[in-house]
């Protein structure tokens, strides 16, 4: 089972972006955050740990 990065919980429902993963209940919480909420602000920080994977040859 994955870990969420954005809550850092372990829901078996969820999506991995390159090398991270992203619970449904988080992403449900971000859709609906307002931009000028906190929380909005919170989300983009977290995201921001989203890399791509590069294979280096």
């Amino acid at each position: 089972m994955s870990k969420c990065i954005i809550c850092n919980g372990g829901n078996k429902q969820g999506y991995h972006l390159y090398t991270s993963y992203i619970c449904t209940d988080c992403e449900t919480a971000m859709i609906n955050s307002d931009p000028v909420d906190p929380t909005y602000k919170y989300f983009i920080h977290k995201l921001k740990a989203i890399t791509e994977e590069r294979t280096i040859s």
